[in-house]
């Protein structure tokens, strides 16, 4: 079996092996490829591995060997899964490996927004507490999160785990899902409709998948319900904030700050409005990436293709 990773630099620049691949056929790895060169690069192959890639029906189309997709991470819309269900071929993703390193990283944009940590460092290597008159001092707000709200959007497995974090810092938490299963039992816990969750929260984070319905959901409206005073946190999808809205509410003082780990352009363009928005923290889509979930992902994506191998796919999304 010929099996070929389009774009595997991001999983494995170096740290990990593709040892558990190449056990089950001839691996073909490619860091990056342009969108004109897929076809090519995947040609001959049995199975094709993306990220990031996109692999359209006319593609697909183009690759008659072309057996097994396996997306090399949880969201899957970089293929068109009816091109690919109408040729036969199985598309699985891997919906989870990440849980504990995102929640972890929403805490550290958080926590940085609260106490603007680099800053501080910063002002005390360039000299500033030694030429200070007092023991102590800081330069911005310092904001306690005890007895605060974080109101989490999209409650699956790292909604969740985000919340027991908050909750053990002693948040209140309050979420908002279309499917709304047993409650945890944190004191003052409620499901809460998206504009009533928005207006009480101190503390947003975004966990909801892309779908039509969300796409745009952080808007102008949507943003004059929260409080002057709150903090949007983003680690899923970008094109769930209207970049130009929310930097409006920022330069205007609507918003206190935003952390954003995701944008709609990713990487974005130098004149994204919101590299240059007032109090807006963004780094470049690397909550995913600690060397604990990419190994655990690497294990699972060789997992899923062996499966497909012996007849028993799991994790299909096609």
């Amino acid at each position: 079996m010929k099996i070929t990773v389009l774009d595997g630099y991001c999983l494995n620049p170096g740290d990990l092996s593709w040892d558990g691949l190449r056990r089950l056929g001839e691996v073909e790895v490619f860091e990056r490829t342009a969108p004109g060169e897929v076809a090519a690069r995947a040609a001959g192959a049995t199975a094709a591995l993306v990220n990031k890639t996109c692999l359209p029906g006319s593609v697909i189309e183009q690759l008659p060997d072309l057996r097994y997709i396996g997306v090399v991470a949880t969201g899957y819309d970089v293929v068109d899964l009816a091109a690919a269900k109408e040729r036969g071929i199985v598309v699985t993703n891997v919906p989870t490996y990440a849980t504990e390193s995102v929640a972890q990283y929403v805490f550290a944009l958080l926590l940085e927004l609260c106490h603007n940590v680099t800053l501080h460092a910063q002002a005390t290597r360039a000299g500033e507490w030694t030429r200070h008159p007092d023991w102590s001092f800081w330069k911005t707000p310092l904001i306690e999160l005890a007895g605060k709200t974080m109101g989490i959007v999209g409650f699956g497995r790292i909604g969740q785990q985000t919340a027991r974090i908050a909750d053990a810092m002693g948040m209140r938490v309050i979420a908002h899902d279309t499917y709304h299963g047993n409650p945890p039992d944190y004191p003052g816990f409620r499901w809460a409709a998206l504009d009533e969750l928005l207006s009480e929260s101190d503390v947003v984070s975004l966990h909801s998948p892309l779908f039509p319905e969300t796409r745009a959901m952080i808007n102008r409206r949507t943003l004059a319900l929260m409080k002057p005073s709150a903090f949007l946190i983003n680690t899923s999808r970008g094109p769930l904030v209207v970049d130009q809205d929310l930097a409006d509410a920022l330069n205007a003082g609507r918003l206190a700050g935003a952390a954003l780990d995701v944008l709609s352009i990713e990487p974005p363009p130098e004149d994204s409005p919101l590299l240059s928005a007032r109090n807006c923290l963004v780094t470049p889509h690397m909550a995913w990436a600690t060397r604990e979930a990419r190994s655990r992902l690497m294990d699972a994506v060789v997992e899923n293709l062996a499966a497909w191998a012996a007849g028993k796919p799991r994790n299909v999304v096609s």
